[in-house]
Order: structure tokens, then sequence, then C-alpha cells
């Protein structure tokens, strides 16, 4: 035993040791002293091993002369391996650890554009060791480099092209470009791939042409070429190169623009395109410079700006040239701000006014407006920059170690505009997805079930239109270490397949035979057969014996085996196991070509194939089809290959998918495929369109596009029409590119124009606006000052309001007015200000406080500022004022006489429903002509608001048309909607009220408060409760319940349970023993599907108990009892802590049922007693009537045959009759609250109500899962009756029952023993009852008592048809009533002392004839006397005592 433990003492040694001490052996070869070698540990190396180890390595024992070259060379070496980590170095023990290979491009190829002839040169450099072998890719095909005499590699691995070819029939160098590096003893990798273009011939599209320009002015000469030949143009000037400045620009289309000309630019012109001796020159074009006349000229575009895409990192050119004198000032706006181009590196004002942006990021893009001003007129012109962003790496793939079996994920996220594609290639060769690599999460690749030949280097390729980038990583295999160390674990026991679906299996095992340790980590290898790749799947945790494998195929064979590993590593493989996964339902496959094709600006052409795999005759299509970014998608069957969608909107983007259907349901869906609706005329007019009067001869002109849903395609232009006001004018019309204004100049002095603008596509106008009124001021005024103070100002007060008037300022045909400024307050003007029009002339300032002090003040403003204030100050009258008068009257002439009376409000107002959240508004003005067209300035106030919650305030907008866009309701919600109109300062009421409900919208919340009980009784059955959601957006249809084991687990894996209906509770069956179950949850309505719930978490009880109630474990039903016990025990009443019965608790049991049924029969014996003696001839008929009732226990069925007193009908019966109209056959008790008096309630009763509201349901052994599920909405619609059991006396109930009604209940309690078991079936009464009926027994928890006091007397009901009998005691009606035929079960638990007992079982009769009834009472009354039954009374309170004191002992 010493020698073997040494040699497991050395082999345990760490590696870093064994490294130091083979290093000394080596030290001491080469001649190194042994003290100076290292000296950590002692070398396991024998003297000959010492020689064998110097001899492998090539040294001499005796240490040639470069010893200590050779001692320098093992101190590198040593340093080296210090480097590694302590993982891998503790790898490169046993299992072969292999490093990282750099290997990476240091130049890669970039896109070059060239001309015919020229030469060319594609870069690309690879760091490596050894040297790669580097070879070049033309479109996807590798080159011959050895026979090309043109094309050659250069010593860095560059491609050299000495003459570009092109003609227009032989283009063999233009194309895609791709280097790819090679070392054989690890991979290849590839380079990003490179375009090479070539501009061929050049043509001009437009060429110079002979031009004339005033000194100062601006011009542009043509010279119109192809994108990629721009860089090769030149001008020339009288044949010289015209030298670039700041006055002198090219733009990106190779145009010439001159600015600020002078003398010195007159010549003739020509453009050249091409480089070296190959130039091409276009015609020459004369320039003459003519002096400057000095007279205005307008302003005109030379060249508008147009929509410009640029990459980031380049240089953009907005073009902008503007002809005009006075000379105009140019300046940009970026997104309605100005920029400010003084001292900024990247924005520069080029000759004309065009704009230069060098070094373009995403913050530049969007609109730029060009804004030419020369003091006479302003023109602008709206153009738009977007940019491309190239693909960049957010997250590289890194070098990855894997073992075989693994499964390993590369990732890979990218960023770039627009969006890249992504794909990935394994040493130069593309990936193809399949069942064991795939693409994950979009982009990351995941290889399953590692093996040898996976080894090399992955690349992610992200490519867009701007570019594309790549990024490699390396995957090495290695082998599992041959750790030393103990014994490892045999092969685990028991492998069985406790689960088989069609896309899962679950495993369990059992622990190996020899463990040699705890906590044992098992890990699962399976492969399909027929494959060599085996992956591998660990259990969750230590100790740990199941694992459920995902994502398998359908009706396919595996093979599984386990391996269990302690602390020492894998022991032995258990025997492959085979298992094959449930087939599928045979549903076809996807359609093949489909393909939709707009055909109008409503309606899309979609067309399909037959499904490759149909798996049977295809019965119909199902085509679905959803407006993009919308949740409602449509479907429509469809019999045949094609359909044409119609109702579409226009220039909308929609999506399209099939489905086909066989005899086993709905197949797989295609993919989604977008299409949009063609173009048409805009369909509404422009919006907010603002007139603004800025001379005498001009008018500005603004408005806003049509809504976005309106314009049915890209907005090419507008027309804009006007014409005097006056009858019998022409009208003019002047088109407007995309900008959203225009200056309309040319017009009369003092003469009022009308405008309107219409919105134009591609396919033609839309309507116009209503017509819109200005009138031209008389003269031109001056706006570079602000207004004179208002000539005049006076206030009238009244008592809650002040009327002001005013004159405007003396210079007002001098100065322009825009408008007057009002402020007021108390004893200061500065805390409310109102502003009204110029023309305006009073205004009425409204709610204000009676008898107090207000200071005013008056403003004329323009657009340069406000002008000086005038002041004035009024005290508003009391509320007493006699003077209050409805008429103001101001003894003035330029003050205004009348208040204004109210206008007509809105009438015909109609909300029509457009959508889950958009409701159009549209009403009539009974004040407009019958056209209704609007010719002044009045507008509408449209507001809005549901009722729920109640305190919901209104939401108001504006209109200026007789219709309104209500837009951001809540789906499925009842709104009120109400206008009213406003014309200056007079305003109408609210209009009638118009109501409507938004459409129905797909749930946007989850089911809330999901819960999950297991099933009394029944571990396997759990039930399911759950809250509608918040936001069901209509009426919710149906539930959808999914539930798994793994919520990790794909969608399609998890088991779904549906509910049909509104339900809220759900019962789920033969679930697995002690396993953690997740639920999920989905509402749906008539729209579609919700979102789904938060997976609740519950784990189902270990095992079935054999004294469970409903005795699972053995398949049989057993009924419940109630628990009166205070220690809450479980509902087979035990109290033992494990759950069965102690021998001291049966034998106690046992003598409290003895011990009962002996009392009972003594108190039915002395009842019967007194019967016998107080009896007569009256009282022999009802002992006989008492007789054949308690006969109607033995025999099923004679119930039909006797009809016993009604008396016994218990509360719990009345409480059915509601119920007793329902189809179905097992009617549900509702729980009933019973009220007790502190002297009917015994010790062992102190629970007993809690029982009754825990187990309600627990008798219910028989019943059908359907009733089960609908308990709660049954209980919320019964009423509860309250039974008042001490509402009278004592003496009173048993005076007014029949004596044969506690002889009934002895019978019947003793007829059946608490121990003895239920007959099949669940029949409480043996040999009574078969199976239906026994399911419609109701139960009640009460204690023994009088049975008058189990129920309250109803009201009189009405007689039964076929009897003509009245009731006779009017005091007691429920003699009169009819009793049902079927017969009744009551259960009463008495509790005594803590402990449990069984219920006894009461057997109800049927009532006898109301008539007999009533003399049986009436006999009763006069039998017996208080004095006798008190007697008996006392003597049965002494025999209880006795039954205490024997239960205590």
């Amino acid at each position: 035993m010493q020698p073997r433990r040494r040699a497991e003492r050395e082999s345990a040694q760490p590696t870093w040791c064994l490294v130091l001490c083979w290093l000394r052996s080596f030290f001491s070869a080469v001649g190194v002293s042994e003290a100076r070698s290292p000296g950590v540990c002692r070398s396991p190396l024998r003297d000959g091993e010492k020689r064998e180890s110097v001899r492998r390595h090539g040294m001499s024992a005796r240490g040639p002369p470069g010893s200590v070259v050779r001692g320098l060379l093992a101190v590198a070496i040593l340093l080296i391996v210090g480097k590694e980590p302590v993982g891998a170095a503790n790898k490169a023990a046993g299992s072969g650890f292999r490093t990282f290979t750099p290997f990476y491009f240091l130049t890669e190829p970039a896109d070059v554009v060239t001309l015919r002839g020229a030469p060319a040169v594609l870069n690309c450099s690879v760091h490596a060791e050894p040297t790669p072998k580097i070879e070049w890719k033309k479109d996807g095909t590798f080159l011959n480099l050895v026979s090309d005499d043109r094309r050659s590699l250069l010593p860095d691995g560059s491609l050299f092209i000495t003459s570009v070819v092109h003609s227009k029939h032989n283009k063999p160098d233009e194309g895609i470009y791709q280097c790819v590096a090679t070392v054989d003893s690890l991979g290849s990798i590839v380079s990003r791939t490179a375009r090479l273009s070539v501009a061929g011939l050049p043509r001009f599209a437009s060429q110079p042409e002979a031009s004339s320009v005033y000194v100062g002015d601006s011009l542009a000469l043509s010279c119109d070429v192809s994108a990629e030949l721009v860089p090769f143009v030149q001008w020339e000037q009288n044949r010289l190169v015209r030298e670039l400045d700041n006055r002198v620009a090219i733009l990106f289309n190779g145009s010439l623009v001159i600015s600020n000309a002078s003398e010195s630019d007159a010549g003739l012109y020509r453009c050249a395109v091409g480089s070296g001796a190959a130039l091409k020159y276009s015609d020459e074009a004369e320039l003459k410079v003519l002096s400057d006349p000095g007279e205005d000229r307008p302003l005109v575009f030379l060249r508008q700006p147009s929509p410009l895409t640029r990459v980031v990192g380049q240089t953009a050119l907005l073009t902008c040239v503007v002809s005009g004198y006075p000379t105009p000032v140019v300046y940009w706006s970026h997104n309605q701000e100005e920029l400010i181009l003084e001292n900024s590196d990247r924005f520069a004002l080029l000759a004309g006014g065009s704009l230069q942006i060098s070094n373009v990021t995403e913050e530049d893009a969007g609109i730029y407006t060009c804004t030419a001003d020369n003091g006479n007129q302003t023109i602008q012109a709206h153009t738009e920059l977007s940019l491309q962003v190239p693909p960049v790496f957010l997250v590289k793939p890194s070098n990855t170690h894997a073992y075989e079996s693994m499964d390993i994920v590369f990732t890979c996220e990218v960023s770039g505009k627009p969006t890249p594609t992504i794909k990935w290639v394994k040493n130069g060769d593309m990936v193809i997805p399949s069942d064991y690599f795939k693409i994950v999460g979009d982009h990351n690749l995941q290889v399953l079930g590692l093996v040898r030949s996976d080894e090399g280097f992955y690349q992610c390729i992200a490519e867009n239109e701007v570019g594309n980038v790549q990024s490699a990583a390396q995957l090495i295999i290695l082998e599992h270490a041959a750790t030393p160390g103990g014994p490892r674990p045999s092969s685990p026991r028991d492998v069985v397949a406790s689960l088989v679906s069609t896309r899962f299996i679950k495993l369990t095992w059992r622990v190996p035979a020899d463990a040699y340790g705890e906590n044992l980590t098992y890990h699962v290898y399976y492969s399909r057969e027929g494959m060599n790749r085996e992956r591998v799947e660990n259990a969750s945790h230590p100790g740990e014996m199941q694992v459920t494998i995902q994502n398998l195929l359908p009706e396919t064979v595996y093979y599984f085996r386990v391996v269990a590993q302690n602390q020492y590593g894998p022991g032995e493989s258990s025997s492959p196991l085979k298992v094959e996964t449930q087939p599928e339902v045979q549903v076809p496959g996807p359609a093949p070509n489909l393909r939709a094709t707009a055909v109008s600006p409503t309606s899309v052409d979609v067309s399909w194939e037959t499904p490759l795999s149909g798996n049977g005759e295809i019965q119909n299509y199902k085509l679905y089809y959803m407006e993009r970014g919308a949740g409602d998608e449509q479907d429509i069957d469809v019999g045949g290959h094609s359909y044409t969608v119609s109702g579409l909107k226009k220039y909308t983007e929609y999506t399209f998918r099939i489905v086909a259907y066989n005899k086993h349901g709905p197949g797989v869906s295609t993919q989604d495929i977008l299409v949009r609706t063609l173009s048409d005329a805009p369909s509404a007019p422009p919006q907010n369109l603002t007139l603004e009067v800025r001379s005498s001869q001009s008018i500005l002109v603004q408005w806003q596009p049509p809504p976005p849903g309106t314009q049915n395609g890209q907005i090419v232009g507008y027309k804009v029409r006007y014409r005097k006001t006056t009858r019998k004018s022409e009208t003019s019309e002047i088109l407007v590119e995309t900008q959203l204004s225009q200056l309309v100049a040319g017009l009369e002095r003092d003469t009022e124009y009308s405008f309107r603008v219409a919105a134009m596509t591609v396919n033609g106008s839309g309507p116009a606006t209503e017509w819109m009124s200005a009138e031209t001021f008389e003269n031109d005024l001056d706006e570079s000052r602000v207004p004179d103070v208002p000539s005049s100002l006076h206030v009238r007060p009244l008592v809650t309001s002040i009327v002001v008037s005013w004159t405007p300022p003396e210079n007002m045909h001098q100065v322009v007015v825009r408008g007057y400024s009002i402020g007021y307050g108390l004893g200061s003007p500065h805390a409310q200000t109102v502003r009204v029009d110029h023309k305006q002339r009073y205004y009425t300032i409204e709610n204000l406080d009676p008898s107090s002090h207000y200071v005013i003040s008056l403003k004329a403003f323009n657009n340069v500022g406000e002008g000086i204030p005038l002041y004035e100050s009024a005290v508003t009258r009391q509320h007493t004022d006699p003077s209050e008068v409805d008429v103001v009257i101001v003894h003035a002439p330029y003050t205004p006489v009348p208040e204004p009376s109210p206008m007509l409000p809105p009438v015909g107002v109609q909300a029509s429903i457009l959508s889950s959240d958009t409701v159009r508004l549209t009403w009539a003005d009974n004040s407009l002509p019958k056209n209704q067209k609007i010719t002044d300035a009045r507008y509408y106030t449209a507001r809005w608001k549901t009722n729920i919650p109640a305190n919901t305030k209104y939401k108001f907008a504006n209109s200026t048309t007789l219709s309104y866009l209500v837009t951001g309701l809540k789906p499925n919600t009842l709104y009120e909607f109400s206008v009213m109109v406003t014309k200056g300062r007079r305003s109408s009421t609210w209009s009638m009220t118009a109501h409507g409900t938004t459409l129905e919208s797909v749930p946007s919340s989850p089911p809330k408060d999901v819960t999950v009980v297991s099933k009394e009784g029944k571990p396997r059955t759990i039930i399911v409760n759950w809250q509608p959601p918040s936001e069901a957006n209509g009426k919710i249809t149906g539930y959808i319940i999914y539930y798994s084991t793994d919520v990790q687990a794909e969608l399609h894996d998890w088991v779904i349970e549906p509910v049909v209906g509104n339900r809220l509770t759900h019962q789920i069956q033969e679930l697995t023993l002690d396993t953690p179950y997740y639920f999920k949850i989905q509402a749906r309505n008539s729209k579609g599907m919700g979102p789904m719930s938060e997976a609740v978490l519950f784990r189902t009880p270990k095992e079935s108990s054999p004294y469970m109630p409903n005795n699972q474990a053995s398949g049989k039903g057993v009924r419940t009892s109630d628990s009166g016990s205070n220690t809450g025990s479980s509902l087979g009443g035990n109290n033992s802590h494990h759950g069965s019965p102690t021998s001291l608790d049966q034998n106690m049991l046992l003598t409290i049922i003895v011990s009962l049924g002996v009392i009972t029969v003594l108190v039915a014996v002395v009842i019967a007693a007194i019967c016998s003696r107080r009896s007569s001839s009256h009282n022999k008929k009802k002992r006989a009537a008492c007789k054949s009732a308690n006969g109607s226990h033995k025999y099923k069925g004679n119930s039909k045959d006797v009809k016993p007193p009604d008396l016994w009908i218990h509360h719990e019966r009345l409480e059915l009759k509601p119920v007793d109209k329902s189809p179905e056959t097992n009617p549900i008790l509702t729980d009933t609250p019973i009220p007790r008096s502190p002297q009917d309630i015994t010790p062992g009763d102190s629970t007993t109500e809690g029982s009754i509201h825990q187990h309600s349901n627990s008798y219910r052994g028989l019943e059908s899962e359907d009733s089960v599920s609908s308990l709660v909405g049954r209980r919320a619609m019964r009423p509860k009756i309250m039974m008042p059991f001490d509402s009278q006396p004592p003496q009173q109930s048993v005076r007014h029952a029949p004596s044969c009604d506690t002889v009934v209940a002895a019978s019947s309690s003793s007829q059946t023993g608490p121990e003895e078991p239920d007959p099949p079936g669940g029949s409480f009464l043996p040999g009574s009852m078969d199976e239906d009926s026994v399911a419609s027994v109701p139960t009640a928890h009460i204690r023994p008592s009088h049975p008058l006091k189990s129920f309250a007397v109803p009201a009189v009901p009405a007689p039964a048809p076929s009897t003509g009998y009245e009731p006779v005691l009017p005091s007691s009606p429920l003699l009169a009533q009819q009793a049902p035929t079927a017969l009744s079960v009551k259960t009463a638990s008495l509790g005594t002392l803590g402990r449990v007992r069984p219920p006894l079982q009461v057997t109800v009769p049927n009532a006898p004839e109301p008539l007999e009834t009533s003399r049986m009472l009436d006999g009763s009354e006069s039998s017996y006397e208080p004095d006798e039954l008190s007697k008996e009374m006392a003597h049965l309170e002494g025999l209880m005592k006795d039954l205490n004191a024997i239960t205590t002992a």
C-alpha cells in the first residue's frame, strides 16, 4: 500500500509543481547546480526517467558547452508557462490544451472607382504564423492568377490589375472582390467584399449653353454627367483650367456655379471628363458679363436643393443658387433652426449660396431650408438630407474552447442604417442553417453537438447598402483531461422516458449503485438515429435526477445515455435508451411562391401555389392580411390559388400570409410579405390655412399638409388659387413645390382677396380648402418700428365685467398695426393679458369680482414688438347696482352699442366610428348659407369625454371646418360628443350630445390575479383561477391556458387548455405528482389574442395519501368528513403528525360512536314511550304515517308512495329551488351561514363554522368537471338564507314538532355507521340510490338540534294547480307548500372535545298530503305538556354529561 499512496500523492501534485520539478531535472541535465534549480517540490522522476527525459529533448546528460544558454532558454520556458492562467495550466497538464492562434487581416480591400484602361489595386494583407496562402474571389469564384497576364498578386497579398478592361459587351474586371487567407493547420478566413466599378465612356446629359450675367450676380453652367464620373470633371475657361475658389464651385452633378460675377469671368467655357490624356470635352459656351443697370430684379432659384443621401463621414453639398437684385442674403436652417455658419469647421457656404457639410454625422439628417432675402422679397426652398451608416460591430464573436457533444453560441451584434443583414462563414465557406447549425436571435450562430470537424475559424459578416464588415473567432475542440483521483461512479440505474411528446422527452433515473460521493452531477447525451453528432444536456443542479430534452423532431428515433460525475470525474455511461417521439398531426406545409401585387389604390392581387408537403388533400386556404403596424389581422377563406383583396387604404403598406387547411386542420403559415397599395390623389385638403398681409401688394399664404391618412401618396406640390372677393373676378393659380408657404405678390392695394390651396400627388390634385379672405393695405406701411400709443381708451365697468373700447394710433397709416394687447388685474395691469385682431375696437373683460378696482392697459403691436401702453382704471359695480342693464351704450362715436347676441349652436352632430381609437365628428351650422360654406373667421370647438370613470374631464379641440377627426380614444368605450361655434366675441351654447362606441381591439393587457390551487383530495388535479384583463378592449370570448414543466420552453412546446366563454376558473387533471408546473393565461376577444400573463409556478403534492377523502390513490371516491378540530387538520380528520390516525385516536373514536349510538337508541325509546302514553285514535294515524316514513329508508323508490311531513325540508333544499330549472344534473349548494347562540355551541364546535366554508365543496366527490368550473358563477347568483336557530323558545319548537320526527332522525342515523365505507358510486344510503340521484343530494354542516331550528319559515307559495286545498294554519305556511319528490340527505357534524367525528346522515322523508299534515300538527299541539317534556330533556342532559365523562377519560 505504501508505494501506491506515494504514487497517488505524487500524481496529485499541482501542475505548476510538476513543471518546476521537470525543470529542476532539466537544469541538472544541462549542468546547472542542483542548489540553483527550483526546489519547490520533490521530483517524481527517478534517475532513469531523468535520462530518458533529457534524451527525448535531444540533450546530453553531461551538458554541452552552451549549457548556460540552454539554462536561459529553460527560464524563458518557465516564464511563458507562468503567464498562462491557472485554469489553462490545469488543462494543459493532461488534456492537450491549445491556445488561440493570431490570424487576422491587417488591410482589407475597399471599393474602387476607376476608368477604362487605368490600373487598379485592391489591398489585402494578413497577420498569421506560419505565412498564409492568399487567394482572391471575384463574384464568389476563385481567380486563377497563374496564367493571367493582367492581374497579379503583390508580395503583401494585394491584387493588382495593370489595365482595366471595360466595354459594352465585355466587363471582365467590374464586380465584387474578396480576399481569402488560408493556413493549413488552422483554417481559412475571408475579408470584407469590395466593389470595383468602372466609369464607362463619358456621356453629357446636358452641356453648357451661351449665357450672360450681370456684374455681382450668380450664374450656373450645366454639365450633367453620371454620379460616378463627377470626381473626374474639370472646367476650362478659354482652354485653361478654371481654378475653384470661394466664388466658383462644382456641384455634385458637374455643373459650374459662379457667384458675384466680375468682368474677368467672361470667356468661353467647356467641361472635361476623364483623367490624363483620356479627356472628353463638352461643347464650348460663351459667358458674357453685363454691367449692372441698378434695377430691381425678382429673386429666382437657378438651382434648387434636391433630396440627398450620403454615407456618414462623407461630404454633403446642398445646392442653392439664387439670382436677383438687390443681391440677396442666403442663409440655411436645419429642422427650422437657423444654422450658424461663422467659425464652423464642418459647415461652409459656397458660391451662389450652396451649403457644404463635411464629415456628416447622423445628427445632420433632417429637413434643410434655403432662404434668400434681399429686403424686397423672400423665397425659400426645402430639401431633405438622409444619412446611411455602414455596419458597425457592437459585439464581436469571441474565441471559444469547447468539448465534443457540447452546444456553443457565437454572438454577433451590429448596427447600421439600413439595418444590416448577417451571414456566417466557417473556414471561408458559407454556413447553411441546419438541424445542428442554427441562427438564433436573428444574428447569433448556434452549433449543436460539437464534433472534431467543427474546429476552425467562424466569421460574422454584416452587410448593408453602404458597406460590409467581418469579424472572426476561433473554435478549438479540447480533449477531456485524464484527471487522477479516486473511484468514479458507476452507471445510473433505471433510465426511463417518463414523458414522451412530439417535440420533447423527459428522462428520469436513479442514483448509481456505486456513487462514490454525494451531490452527483449528471450529463445526458443524446443523438438522432443515423447521425454521428451527439449532444449533451446537463442537469440543472447537483443531485437532480431528471432532465427534459426540448426541441426534438416529431416521429423521430433518439438514443439517450446518462453519465454521473463526482469530484474525480465522469463515471460509466448507462446503456443507450431508444425512444421515438410521438407523431405530429400531419398538417400542410407553407404554400410556396406567395406573391402580392398592388393593382389599384385600394386593392392587391395575392397568388400562391400548392404546398409541397400537403399531407393529404388541401381543403381550402385562409388568407391573412393586416395594415403594417396595426394589430387587427383580417382573414378570408379562399378556395383557389389567388385572390384580390379590395377595400384597402390608399398608399398604405399591408402584410399578407397564407395558411393551407386539410382534414387535420391549419398548416404552417408562410412568411409575411409586404406590399404597398398604389397612390392616388389626396382625399383631404391641406390644413390650417392662414393669410398674413405683408404689404399693400403682397399676402403670405401658409398651410400644413393634409392629414397623413388622406395624402394617398407622396405630396409633390400644391396649387394656390386666389381671386378678388368681388363678383365675376378671374381666378389665378400658382404651382408651388413641397414648401408650405407662398408669398403672392403683384396684388392691388386696399383690395380683399380670397385664397384656397389644394395638395397634389403624381396622380393629381385633391380637394381644396375653403376660401379664406384677407385685405391688402391701402399703403405700404412701415414695420421697422413699433406702433405708437393708441389715441384713446375708454372703459365701462359692470358688475362682473368691464367693456374696453379704443381708437387706433394716430400714425396707423404709416406704421403696421397687427393687433392690440390688453392687460388687466387688481391694482396692476400685468396679471392677465389678452391679444385681439388689429380690426377690433372693443373687448369685454369677463369673470371679474364685483366692487373691485382694476387697472387696464392697452398696447398696439406688430412683428417688431409692442408699442407704448395706455392706462385706465375702473371699479366694478356692486350686485345691487340698479344701473346694470343688458345693453351697453357708450356715448361716443367710436364705441359699439349692443352686447353681441349668442350664436345658434351646431345641429345634426354625428359621430362616425372609424376604428378602435378614431371617431369622425360631423355637424351642420344653421347660421351658414344652404351650401354650408364658411366665408368668415368663425371656428368650432368640439368636446368629448367618457363616463367611465365618472369624474373624467372633457377634452377639447378646435376646427375651422364642419368636421373633426377625434383620435387617441380607448377601444370599446362609449363617448359623448358636443360642438359649439365661435365667431369673434360671439359664441353659441353646446350642441345636442352625440354618442358613439369605439370598435373593439385585441386585449392590451393579460389576465390578472392568476392563482393555482390543488383540488381537495385530488393531488393530481389543480384549479386555475384568474380575473379578466384590465384592458379587455371588448367582450372576452375565451381564454387559453398554457402550462409546462419548463418555463424556458418554446411556446409551441407548452400544453394548451382552451376555456370557452368568460369563465374565470378551470380544472386540469392527471398531472404528475411532485412536479413544478408553470402556467400562463391569454385572453381573447373577437379581434384576436391579447398578451400572456406572467408565468405562475405551482408544484403538485408529493404523493397521494391513502387516507385522503377522495382516495385518489386507489381511484375510488370516498365521502369526505368535516373537520371540527381547532388544529386545522387535514380533510381526513387526522390529528396525527404523519397523516394517519394513531391507535389511541381510533379507540377513542370507536368509543364515541358506540356511546352516541346507545344514547340515540335511549332517546328513541323514551320518545316512543311518551307517544304510546299520549296516543289516541287520532295519534294512531300519525304513528302509522311515521312508520311509513321510516320504512321509506329501506327500499329504493318507495318515496313516491309515501308523503311524510313537509317540516323536514332543509333550508339548503329551499336554496336549490331556483336552480332546479337548470338542465344541469348536479346542483351546487351555497355556503349558508348558520348563526348559533352561545348555549348551542359545544367545545367541539368552535371551528365548525370555519370548516363549513373551508370544505364547502368537499362532499361533491362525483361532480362533473364543468359543474365545478362554474361553481363561482352560480354561487354569486344564488341568495343566501340566514337561519334564525334561536328565534323562538325551545319549548315552542318542541311543541310544534311531531313526535315521530325525532324517531326518524335516530333511525336514519343508526342505519349507517360512521366507519362503514360508502358503496360504489358514492351512494350515502346503502341500497337506496343510484349514482345519479346521489350526485344531487345536498348536505349541510350543522350540529344536531331540533329539526324546526334548521330552517326559516318562507313566504306563502302559490298552491299547486292539482289540489284546491287552502292552508288551514296561516301561521305555518310551509305546511301548504308542495314538497319535492326527490330524497334529501342531511349531514350533521358532532364535535366533542376538539376531536373530529364523521357526519351523521339524516334522511328527510317526503311530505304527506297537506290536509293530513295539518291534522298531525293539531294533534301534536294537544298531546304534550311542557312539564313532562322538560323531565325527559333533563334525563337526556344527564346522559350527555355521562358521555362527556367517558370521552374525556
